[in-house]
């Protein structure tokens, strides 16, 4: 009996912990780089739903019946952390989420061990699919971090406020007392104002975000030409480190033509000799570079989607995970 009661508890802070999982994937959909990507998670978080289903009924199996507060709880986590992590760079907000990961399969390794000493066949069945689901979580989101450490592009994007946030944490030499204040300022702000103070900042982020964007076009034709003039004159004069600088700011920007790209006649090739070529790229810089070419001139998914693969698979082997 008291293996079971142990067996309870675990399995209703594992539904919390799902709850919160499940959450917690479907507002990463929105920030999916692809197609692909974006399937995956939904994916996810239908899994996760799927689970809060399974370890529910394993409670009420041994008599353990669900509180009511759970499913409430685990909603509000999720809201609470994607309201916070929004003043945090996006691998902070990854690596919380692989703490969380990390959480529930320690837990549910746990609840196999008391369900194997209490010969709950059911329950140890439901713990083992459960550390299965979170391994391969674990892999994705360590896989997912290692593209972001190789300089992206991660199968995530950061919202516009994380990409301040990112920013600020890389600006070393600002005031860090008056940035500190701020964020702090703002998340007591979000947090004592509720809800609906977090719609009213979402709503400011999503106007913010249209703002920029076309802030950004126009500067970005700017900083194009710019970027060129520099790399023309410093390659005349000899500066080598100087050209390279701004030929990889302009690779960053997608202003690259056919011919720099590290794969020859590449607008010559047929998507599927494209796909085998990107296949063939070993560099993430080069991976990159086609990336960005794609999303600035052509946009083929496809090979956006090849590209994203092959970096993965660069990152995999970077952490050690077999492709």
């Amino acid at each position: 009996m008291a293996d079971n009661k142990k067996i309870v508890n675990q399995l209703r802070a594992l539904l919390l912990l799902t709850k919160t999982e499940e959450q917690v994937a479907r507002t990463r959909i929105s920030q999916a780089r692809t197609d692909a990507v974006r399937r995956e998670l939904t994916q996810n978080a239908d899994n996760a739903a799927a689970r809060t289903i399974e370890i529910t009924e394993a409670l009420r199996s041994l008599g353990g019946v669900p509180d009511v507060v759970t499913p409430a709880l685990g909603r509000l986590s999720a809201t609470l952390k994607a309201t916070f992590e929004q003043a945090a760079p996006i691998e902070e907000a990854l690596l919380t989420d692989l703490s969380l990961e990390h959480q529930l399969l320690d837990r549910a390794t746990y609840v196999k061990v008391l369900a194997e000493q209490a010969k709950e066949t059911q329950v140890r069945r439901l713990a083992e699919k459960l550390i299965g689901a979170h391994q391969a979580t674990v892999e994705w989101l360590t896989v997912v971090l290692a593209e972001e450490a190789l300089g992206g592009p991660a199968a995530l994007v950061a919202t516009p406020v994380q990409k301040v946030a990112g920013g600020v944490a890389r600006a070393v030499n600002a005031p860090v007392r008056f940035w500190t204040y701020t964020v702090n300022n703002a998340v007591d702000t979000v947090r004592d104002a509720g809800e609906e103070t977090s719609d009213r900042f979402s709503a400011v982020t999503d106007r913010a975000q249209h703002l920029t964007d076309a802030v950004r076009e126009t500067l970005t034709v700017g900083r194009r030409a710019s970027l060129r003039r520099a790399e023309e004159i410093a390659r005349r004069e000899g500066d080598k480190d100087a050209a390279e600088a701004a030929k990889s700011a302009r690779e960053e920007l997608g202003d690259v033509s056919a011919d720099e790209l590290p794969i020859k006649d590449y607008d010559q090739l047929s998507v599927n000799d494209a796909v085998k070529a990107i296949k063939g790229l070993e560099e993430p810089h080069d991976i990159r570079v086609v990336i960005r070419y794609e999303e600035a001139h052509k946009s083929r998914s496809s090979l956006v989607s090849a590209a994203q693969t092959q970096f993965a698979s660069l990152a995999k082997e970077a952490v050690g995970v077999d492709a």
